[in-house]
Order: C-alpha cells, then structure tokens, then sequence
C-alpha cells in the first residue's frame, strides 16, 4: 500500500478553508535567506525514476510545527508517568498543555502568511497547532521549498518524493519542524491476518465485479465509500477450543499431536484464559472509560454487526447503543489507493476485541481519511487535544523504520500531549516478526517503537475447555502445506509473526534500564536504544478471535458473517480493553502505562513466556478461494514460536516484552494498594506455565 495517495485531480481549483493569517514576515521575500528543515528521503538515492512529478498535480501536504518547549514538554511527560516520582498521576488539561506548550499563535500566522504567499490554500488548524495543513500544485511545490519531485517505483507500488532538501525563509524555519506528505510513500497498512492471505487464491466466478457503493452511517461524505470487502469464510474442521479435535491422519512432525485450529476463540474464551472473568465478577467491567479505537475509513454496519456479534457469541454482555460513539472526517480521500474496504475488518476487529475484555467501557471509534501517515495521526491528535478518551488503542504501522520524519515528529509530539493529559496509548507491533524476510533487514516498525507507545506484541494462545489457559508461546508462524502426503517445505518456512526487536531512532528509554537485556538494546551496537514489544496478548491468526462483519457474498448480497482473525491489531485493542478495567480499578485513568508495567515485570502481574521452542501447531484447512470448496481445499501445518532472529526467552524477549497480562494480578496493583480494589477486589492464584 505505497501507491501515491497524497495526489488529487489534476487542475483542481483550490479554495482556501481556513486562513488565519495573510501577512508575511518582513524577511521572507523572494530573496530572502533560506534554511533547510527536511532532508528527502534517503530511500530516493537507490529507487528506480521514472519521471519528473507533472507540474499540475496537486499535493496535499501539512506542515508540523516545532513545540515552544520541547525538553519541557518531554520533562512533564516523564514525570506524570513516573512512578516513584511526586507528580506521578497529576495530569494536565489541553488547555494547560496549549498554554505551556503548544507553537504560538505568532508562529502559527507566520507560516501560513508565508503559505499563503506562495499560492498555497490553508485547511483547518488543530487547536493545539500541531500541524497547518495547505494544498498546492507539484509547481509550487518545487517553487516554494526550493526542491524537486520526483515519480518513483518503490517496492514495486508507484509513488513520489523530493530528491532534494527542503528549505523555507529563515525568518519562518525556526517554528517548523517538519513537511509532510511530501513522500508520498508514507502510509500505514492495518495490521489484522484473516487467513485469506495466505490460502491459495481459486478463481470465483460467482463473485459480485461491482457491487453498489454505500455510505457510513450518519454521514454524508464526499467521497463515498466503497461496498465491504468479498466474503472470507473458515472452513473445517476445526476446535472449538484448542486440542479439541486431533488431526491424527496427517503427518505428525512435531513433539506434541497435531489438533486442529481453533475455529475462532470468543469473547468468554479469551475473558477466561487472561482472568478478565473474575474482575467481572466484581462488578469491574470497564464501565466509566472510553477506549478510543483509531483506523482509516469507516464500516457502514460497525454498530449493527457488533450488536448482532455479541447477541450471538457473549449474550450475557450486549453492545448497546450508547457505549458507541463515532468520529468521522466530513469526507474520504484515496479509497482506491489505500483499499478502504480492507480497513473495514480492521475496525471490526478493534471494536470487538475491545468489547470482548471490558464490555461496560465506552468505545469511540476516529475514523481518519486516508491510510496516509499524517492522516491517522491526525485522528489521534483529534482525540488527545479534545481529551474525548482515556485509552487509545491504533492497529496499524508503517514497514520498519524510519517512517517519514513529519509522521515521526507529529505522533511523537501527540503521544507526549497524551502522557502529560493521562491518556494511555497503545500500538500494534507489527505483523512481519524481525522485518528480514520482509525487508531484507532486521527492524522494528514505527509509531510501536516510540518510547511513549505501549507497543503490544503477539502470542499463540491456547484456551482449553472451560475457557482454561493452557499455555502461550511466542507468535511466529511456520507454514508448510500437504503435499502428497507430505508438509512441504520440510520444516515449515516462516510465514508471519509478532513484531519486535531493537529501535535505531530512539535512545533506550529510562524505564527498560535493568531489565531489557544488553543483547536486545545494545542489539547494533551503538549503545542501548528503546526494545520492542512492551507487553503481549494473542495475535496468532490459528488461534485467534471469532468476529462478527457484514461482507460481500459472491451474489452481491451484503451479508453478515463471521470468521477467525488474528495479528498484533488483535493484542492491542484486547489490551486497552484490560487497561479500561485497570482504570475503573484505579479510579482514574493509569495515562503512560510503561514506567509502571516495567516495575511489574517478574510479578504475578505478567506470564513470563519463556521459550519452549517449536513443539506446537495446528493444521489449518482452507477453502482455495476462501468462500466454498468448489475450488477445492489447502490443508496447511501451522507451528507456533518460529521468530526468526527474534526469541522468547526468561525475563524480558523482543516478541513477548514483559509478558502477558494475568489480570488478577495486574489489577491487584492498578489500585496502588496491592489487592484488585480497596478492601473488596477479585483475587486468584498466579497462573503459571501449565505442564501438559
């Protein structure tokens, strides 16, 4: 998903939005001295050229303005987050944070005077200024930051990029610390594995071409979006809960039997392997939270197919009406270029997998309009300076680092405003494990590796019955598919896993001193820097989640169906569910959550898991055109804890972090206190590794 979304029609007249300010710096003429504020991207030296960007093309870009205090702003998130420190928990507003810290209105009128000089028109400005969006053609573009646009191939995908720095009048560059949208390469993908991915794809005749369009509900956008996705179905066998059905007539190849997948775990399975269920009991529920779930796009039917999925698989627990909110954009750009019907089972999944661990909490759900970095982290911010939730969970990525140095200073910028304003934010790590087999190189993805992100790692998990924890074991996924009677490859070849591993961008925060290992931090030897996971929950797709989403069936037919999802976009928002528990328990949002699970790592808080290496899977039967078996059926092997470069092992591991939340013993501290609620809270025994 490279392709070049920040383009719009050709010859578009272009009408100013929002103009604060029209006048330009005294010194910003057409002589005046310049500064350079953005290098282009490095990978521009080695993609393949196709030609000069045409000069009518429009881009839509923003400019990311440089906080007035930094260091000040970066102090006051530590602080608030620390928890051995005097201001732990003494949060601040969005007011106090703009009065304190937020780029002044002068600057903010310099620079769009100066924009608007050079013909660009001016869009709606955050309150908290953290960016001013403006539009322009690839002329002015060139003209104004004295650069070139280039069109590349990257990745095999279309798009475009400077080859040259950007430079703005020094009058103005102080106040500005980055241009975004200029590398058009820089979108995130969501990070969810249906399993349509990987079986093999039949032709389907019967296949809707052109089903109609539809529109979000309750708004009317300009761009309207488009029908959901074609229908993925599971086929059988398969367990209804793990081991359940063993798979005895297919080659067994590893220490323990072969068992069929699970057919999807659901909401009470998942509640019960990670002691969700107990809090419940107490009345702790996550009720008096809001989780806000942040993606591209918006389902038509979100609302209405959770109500119908939790009907039918959590009945004792239904979604209503008003514990669903939406915040969406007044229109939708690039639906094409960033597939908007693929982010569909991507917000499902949030949503449900939200519900599923707190099912009193509030959810909203920001849609942002596009799949374009600033785009999502605009949503975000849209959140944190309107303080509309107390948890975020985000369930997409970019493909390694560094990510565009605008993506990275804005969503930098934002987590720090969501710290010091007690919002806790949680990312996905990533679905491709170390990134090699993917990228060629060993790296971890971005916005998970921000020191101010709780980035959630993956497992397989296996759920007994009478929803039991069994065991979790690193996700890293090895597949081979029976061939004559026989897996090939022999051993299974890595498929997909958990993200993690070592940042190059960021320093080795403070609260991993001690207990990440040197091996992980110090991993390129450039001194310690930030590890990746944090925590960790289920991600595996062959032991994932049941979800419940309206799908386009081979006649056309919108209809609703269900199926079993995985990869660290489950983890993350199964765990802001557990942290909106946490904060009923606390009486009061947790914010940054990483100074704090730190100081629980070793505790009954987490499962440390350790290695066991590759001694499970599971044998997986799909349909070849993943709807029916009328072109056939794909019976794979898929093994567990197969990590690549990446490994679990005792203590902190970089596909695991910490470990895995035992929610008796992570809320026995949320309070402060030591039990689950002053005097009266759910208690359980630990549960440790099972012998099998």
């Amino acid at each position: 998903m490279k392709s070049s979304v920040r383009r719009a029609v050709l010859g578009l007249v272009l009408v100013p939005v929002l103009t604060i300010a029209t006048a330009l710096p005294a010194d910003a003429g057409p002589a005046a001295p310049r500064t350079v504020v953005q290098d282009q991207p490095s990978w521009t030296s080695s993609a393949s050229v196709q030609a000069d960007t045409p000069d009518a093309v429009v881009e839509n870009l923003s400019v990311v303005l440089n906080l007035r205090d930094a260091a000040g702003a970066e102090a006051l998130a530590t602080a608030v987050s620390d928890p051995a420190g005097p201001q732990y928990r003494k949060y601040i507003s969005s007011a106090q944070w703009r009065a304190r810290f937020a780029p002044t209105d002068q600057t903010v009128a310099q620079v769009t005077g100066w924009l608007t000089s050079q013909g660009f028109s001016i869009g709606s400005i955050p309150a908290n200024h953290r960016f001013i969006p403006f539009a322009g053609t690839a002329a002015q573009v060139r003209a104004a930051f004295a650069t070139t646009l280039k069109d590349f191939t990257k990745d095999g995908q279309q798009t475009s990029a400077p080859t040259t720095p950007l430079s703005v009048p020094t009058a103005i560059a102080g106040g500005i610390a980055a241009i975004g949208g200029v590398d058009a390469s820089a979108t995130k993908s969501p990070l969810h594995l249906t399993g349509a991915e990987d079986v093999v794809q039949g032709a389907n005749s019967k296949r809707a071409d052109s089903p109609t369009a539809v529109a979000p509900q309750g708004i009317t956008p300009q761009d309207v979006l488009p029908p959901p996705a074609p229908v993925f179905r599971n086929s059988g066998p398969c367990s209804a809960f793990f081991g359940q059905k063993p798979a005895p007539t297919v080659p067994q190849i590893l220490k323990n039997p072969l068992t069929y997948a699970p057919c999807g775990y659901k909401p009470a399975q998942l509640r019960g392997a990670y002691g969700t269920d107990l809090t419940l009991k107490a009345g702790y529920d996550g009720r008096g939270t809001t989780v806000a779930v942040v993606d591209a796009y918006a389902s038509p039917t979100i609302l209405a197919d959770t109500q119908k999925y939790a009907l039918r698989n959590d009945p004792q627990h239904p979604f209503r009406n008003y514990q669903f909110k939406q915040s969406l954009p007044t229109n939708f750009t690039f639906v094409d270029e960033c597939d908007a019907a693929g982010w569909y089972g991507e917000e499902t999944l949030d949503v449900q997998a939200v519900h599923a661990m707190s099912p009193a909490a509030n959810i909203l759900y920001v849609g942002a309009s596009s799949c374009q970095d600033l785009d999502l982290t605009a949503a975000v911010n849209t959140v944190v300076d309107n303080e509309l939730a107390q948890v975020i969970t985000n369930s997409y990525g970019s493909v390694g680092e560094p990510a565009s140095v605008a993506d990275v200073e804005e969503t930098h910028q934002t987590l720090l405003q969501a710290a010091a304003q007690g919002i806790s934010v949680m990312f996905s790590s990533g679905d491709s494990g170390d990134e090699v087999a993917n990228t060629g190189i060993r790296q971890v993805d971005y916005s998970a590796s921000d020191p101010f992100v709780t980035a959630v790692g993956g497992t397989s998990l296996a759920v007994g019955a009478a929803n039991a924890y069994q065991f979790e074991q690193g996700w890293g996924t090895g597949k081979s598919v029976l061939t004559n009677g026989a897996w090939a490859p022999r051993p299974p070849a890595f498929l997909y896993g958990g993200g993690g591993g070592t940042s190059k961008l960021f320093r080795q925060p403070a609260y991993q001193k001690g207990i990440v290992p040197g091996s992980i931090s110090n991993f390129f030897h450039t001194g310690p820097h930030r590890a990746v996971p944090d925590v960790a929950m289920v991600g595996d797709p062959n032991t994932g989640f049941l979800i419940g989403q309206s799908q386009t069936f081979p006649d056309g037919v919108v209809r609703y169906s269900e199926y079993r999802i995985g990869g660290t976009s489950l983890s993350s928002p199964l765990f802001a569910g557990v942290i909106a528990v946490a904060d009923q328990v606390a009486g009061g949002s947790l914010g940054f959550l990483n100074p704090k699970l730190y100081q629980l790592a070793g505790s009954p808080a987490f499962r440390d898991i350790a290695s066991q290496g590759v001694t499970d899977g599971v044998v997986r039967v799909d349909f070849a055109n993943a709807f029916d078996a009328s072109n056939g059926l794909v019976t794979s092997l898929r093994t567990f804890n197969q990590t690549g470069t990446l490994r679990t092992r005792k203590g902190y591991d970089d596909v695991t972090g910490i470990g895995t939340p035992n929610i008796a013993g992570l809320l026995g501290v949320a309070s402060g206190s030591g039990t689950a609620t002053p005097g009266a809270g759910p208690t359980a025994p630990v549960q440790g590794q099972p012998q099998r």
